[in-house]
């Protein structure tokens, strides 16, 4: 019971800053600054260091394209980055697995059978947008009714039946690339595998990064003892049930929030949580925005790269963010062994 109470005492009290911790974050907000400013300097037409800040003032060509184009893509890749790694962390202590990802649940795959639908349809803009928000909000209520059992939700339960409706989806997709029209199957795929050119409005998924933190933080000292264990964090008074069935909702809506937007962005939600405990512990107070922005950044390199390494064609976003996380991928299975 001591150890139960140390247990308690360690994961509620207020989280130490320490030196360590400040030269991490201050590393990490240095880090986005200078990719955000390298985004907006490198393009088609590339700016100086000296000249990003002139021409940002100066009335013209130059002001449009690094204002109206170059700045919301890079703050629409920044902020569906932290959503997907918000959601990497959340998922990860609701399956008490570390190689759980957002899209493991299916959501995903909900979100892309509705979107493609709506593209064969010959629909667009809004009308995918809402196709792929109700496809996910489908796949969600699918694997929530299809795990349940004795009253409850087991995470072994949530993580196979999100494996069976992702797989399910897939092949769904697979069948309607199949059947669709050619001239739209360009389009379907970047969809697919990531795609922030169209994205000319970042505030929405902004708002949602800052609101998803700023509700998460409290609830770090709740997701410290519900990843130490369900027994234990019942035993230490933590609502586990309603906790469980919040953080499985609110992942699912940040992972289709992103997944409307931009496209399936994998592991991204996967390997930052990882790379953020090994800098600052498994403090999910300090985890949750640490990930937020590293994940944020990660996703404005590879969108960087998506554009300038083979121009004028660009890349689709998830693929570079796929070819860097698998090797990752592999090296924490690895680490899991031993």
């Amino acid at each position: 019971m001591s150890k139960l109470v140390c247990s308690a005492q360690a994961s509620y009290a207020s989280p130490v800053i320490s030196t360590r911790t400040l030269l991490v974050y201050l590393a990490l907000f240095s880090g986005a600054g200078i990719v955000l400013a390298t985004s907006l300097a490198i393009g088609s037409v590339d700016f100086a260091w000296s000249e990003l800040w002139a021409s940002v003032r100066t009335e013209g060509l130059a002001r449009d394209l690094v204002l109206q184009l170059r700045l919301p893509r890079a703050l629409t890749a920044f902020a569906a980055g932290g959503i997907l790694a918000v959601a990497g962390v959340l998922m990860q202590v609701l399956l008490r697995n570390p190689l759980a990802d957002p899209f493991v649940m299916g959501v995903s795959g909900g979100a892309a059978v509705a979107a493609l639908g709506a593209m064969m349809m010959g629909l667009g803009g809004l009308a995918i947008d809402g196709a792929a928000t109700v496809g996910a909000l489908i796949a969600t209520l699918l694997v929530f009714s299809l795990a349940h059992s004795e009253g409850s939700w087991s995470p072994v339960r949530l993580l196979l039946t999100g494996v069976v409706i992702a797989a399910g989806s897939s092949a769904v997709v697979s069948m309607l690339l199949a059947l669709g029209d050619d001239t739209r199957l360009r389009g379907m795929l970047f969809w697919l595998m990531g795609d922030l050119s169209l994205r000319s409005r970042p505030g929405f998924l902004l708002v949602t990064l800052l609101v998803a933190v700023i509700v998460s933080f409290p609830l770090g000292r709740h997701l410290n003892l519900l990843a130490r264990g369900e027994l234990q964090a019942r035993t230490l008074g933590a609502p586990v049930k309603l906790l469980r069935i919040g953080i499985f909702v609110v992942s699912s809506v940040l992972t289709a929030t992103v997944v409307t937007t931009a496209g399936t962005i994998g592991f991204v939600g996967l390997v930052t949580p990882h790379m953020i405990r090994m800098l600052l512990g498994s403090d999910h107070r300090l985890v949750l925005p640490a990930s937020a922005v590293l994940g944020g950044t990660l996703v404005m390199l590879a969108d960087l790269c998506a554009r300038v390494l083979f121009a004028p064609r660009q890349l689709p976003v998830g693929a570079l963010t796929a070819l860097a996380g698998v090797p990752l991928f592999l090296m924490l299975m690895r680490r899991q062994v031993r």
